[in-house]
């Protein structure tokens, strides 16, 4: 008699993908962020621009990439990165012109990218000329009414409306009157401040107002018109504040926990009602939003899409932003802040997986973007998971050679599941963070509005090194560079790695390159059974959909997180390893820890 299998040993089905329309290239798509301060210099003043990504592309095609997005290069005065938007409709000099722009979408396209560019819908630069009519016409004026502005509390408005604060540190909110850019003396008597829930030149635009609505409705056709595939939404969960702006008692930061029913208030005895949503996040008025954006995006050929950056927990809540009328990606941060943990991933593979399906949506995997401390130093610390915002010359360092160890077994693993994933520029080179940047060449507004309790992100913003003996590593000709680079990143430059085997980037290029052939991207996953409840290896089978005559193989993706290396199954054939092999004493071939390889069965 056979003995039943038990929960344990019985594999468990992941994901199933859904049946997709023809063209629908962003459920599987490989996509390259760019932030274009650091990216390229092209005329050698030490500021990424326009015709230096252009004359970059060529990297992005031949790494394997599908697409790129581009971090905000609109007309701003760059008090945070660019993120704090005064025209919507030009490039900022700094980094080229529209022209620059237009040749930039077309050369993507004649090498197969599409682009994909930022979206700041949450709120604008103070030098935006809506904000500066705004401040000139006063209290209930229609100028305001397009903004955050309310009366302050106590006997002469001297407090904020409410007590809510700003992510990068401080109050959320700016009186009026305290502005040194005060019009006048009916400056002294106006009574209203207006909301930011970033920094004080970043006002909150009012997401009630339809004109609003109507004019980032021109914003998008203005750039689909100019042949951009797509947007990646900033903030995509903050646009819509809960009704009458209450009072919050929790700490607003980058990932906000949840509740088991997070939308239910509890209530204290003596009446005090603490709110577990965020009311400046994640209301549900913000999905009408994006249904009549995706209507917008309808209306043009090509399979344009909607991406949204959204910390919004638990998973199932993330998953009402890409419902098959609103969005159509939304980056999985859950993963990008797990622990280096097997339970952890595993736990956080399956719900994803389970949510995302639910509403017929690819999940969409990340480990570093311009807001987080890079995955090569972020897994390198004692403690992984998000990990802090920024890490100076005093602060605990990251394990250089353990970090890019367990980064480049990550990046395998995410690259080994079904749906679409995202790259930020230089993680193909197994760059670090720049952890001794020296504070008196910060740039963030966090680690200035914190006076420095945060490092802030200007450590994983560096520009990139690309040519190991040039000036600037290659960055600028001039050798000029917005942020000093680390002297120690020649072994890190494109050219410095290109052809040479066991090196990040020809990791890169060749689990791209496969990733593509065997169809990883659009298979079903489930649990190897063995492994279904370990706590020291994620193994997963990637099965692609092929038949008999094709020679596709289903792929084991195993990466193991234990403390000892691994055998691989007889009968499977290693694909790719994030690190070298070895061999045991009885010569067969072994998973090292911290190192994830793809099986052929």
């Amino acid at each position: 008699m056979t003995a039943s299998p038990t929960a344990a040993t019985t594999p468990q089905t992941l994901h199933v993908p859904a049946p997709s329309a023809a063209g629908q290239w962003w459920r599987d798509a490989v996509i390259y962020q760019v932030y274009p301060r650091s990216f390229a210099d092209g005329d050698g003043d030490g500021m990424g621009d326009l015709p230096g990504i252009t004359a970059r592309l060529d990297h992005l095609a031949r790494l394997g990439v599908d697409a790129l997005w581009l971090s905000p290069f609109y007309r701003s005065p760059q008090a945070d990165g660019g993120y704090d938007v005064a025209d919507y409709r030009d490039v900022d000099p700094r980094f080229g012109t529209l022209a620059d722009a237009d040749a930039l979408i077309a050369r993507a396209h004649e090498l197969g990218l599409r682009v994909i560019v930022d979206l700041v819908p949450n709120h604008t630069s103070d030098e935006h000329e809506w904000f500066r009519a705004a401040l000139a016409a006063g209290a209930g004026s229609p100028e305001r009414a397009r903004y955050v502005f309310r009366e302050g509390d106590g006997e002469t408005g001297e407090e904020p409306p409410n007590n809510w604060e700003s992510i990068f540190g401080g109050a959320a909110w700016t009186r009026v009157r305290n502005r040194p850019d005060a019009p006048g003396s009916a400056w002294e008597h106006d009574t209203q401040w207006y909301l930011h829930l970033f920094d004080t030149s970043q006002p909150d635009l009012n997401w009630e107002n339809p004109a609003v609505r109507a004019e980032m409705e021109s914003v998008l056709r203005f750039w689909l018109d100019r042949g951009v595939d797509g947007f990646r939404v900033d903030v995509a969960h903050g646009l819509v504040k809960a009704a009458g702006l209450p009072d919050w008692s929790g700490h607003v930061t980058m990932v906000e926990g949840a509740e088991e029913d997070p939308d239910a208030p509890s209530v204290e005895p003596d009446g005090t009602v603490h709110h577990h949503r965020p009311p400046m996040f994640d209301q549900d008025g913000v999905h009408e939003i994006y249904r009549s954006w995706n209507r917008v995006l309808a209306e043009y050929d090509g399979e344009r899409v909607l991406v949204a950056e959204a910390w919004v927990e638990p998973v199932e809540r993330l998953a009402r932003y890409v419902r098959a009328d609103e969005m159509h990606q939304a980056f999985n941060f859950a993963f990008l802040v797990s622990p280096w943990s097997a339970a952890d991933l595993r736990r956080c593979i399956a719900a994803s997986y389970e949510a995302n399906d639910a509403v017929g949506a690819p999940t969409t995997w990340v480990l570093s973007n311009h807001d987080v401390v890079r995955h090569a130093s972020r897994l390198g610390l004692s403690r992984t998971g998000k990990g802090p915002n920024g890490i100076g010359a005093e602060d605990p360092q990251p394990d250089v050679e353990l970090g890019l160890g367990r980064a480049r077994a990550a990046t395998l693993l995410m690259l080994g599941l079904p749906g679409s994933a995202y790259l930020y520029q230089g993680e193909e080179l197994g760059l670090p963070e720049h952890t001794a940047l020296p504070d008196d060449e910060r740039e963030d507004p966090a680690f200035f509005r914190t006076r420095g309790a945060e490092k802030g992100r200007d450590g994983c913003r560096v520009p990139l090194p690309w040519e190991a003996a040039a000036p600037a590593f290659g960055f600028s000709a001039t050798g000029e560079s917005w942020l000093p680079q680390p002297a120690g990143w020649a072994e890190f430059a494109a050219d410095a790695q290109d052809g040479v085997e066991g090196s990040t980037l020809e990791l890169y290029r060749a689990a791209l390159r496969l990733r593509r052939e065997l169809g990883l991207g659009s298979g079903s996953l489930t649990t190897e059974a063995e492994h279904r409840e370990s706590t020291s290896v994620v193994a997963v089978r990637n099965a692609a959909a092929h038949d008999e005559h094709d020679g596709r193989p289903d792929v084991v993706v195993v990466t193991n997180l234990g403390r000892r290396s691994l055998p691989v199954p007889d009968g499977h054939r290693v694909l790719i390893a994030s690190g070298p092999l070895t061999t045991g004493p009885d010569g067969s071939v072994r998973i090292p820890v911290d190192t994830t390889a793809w099986l052929a069965r």
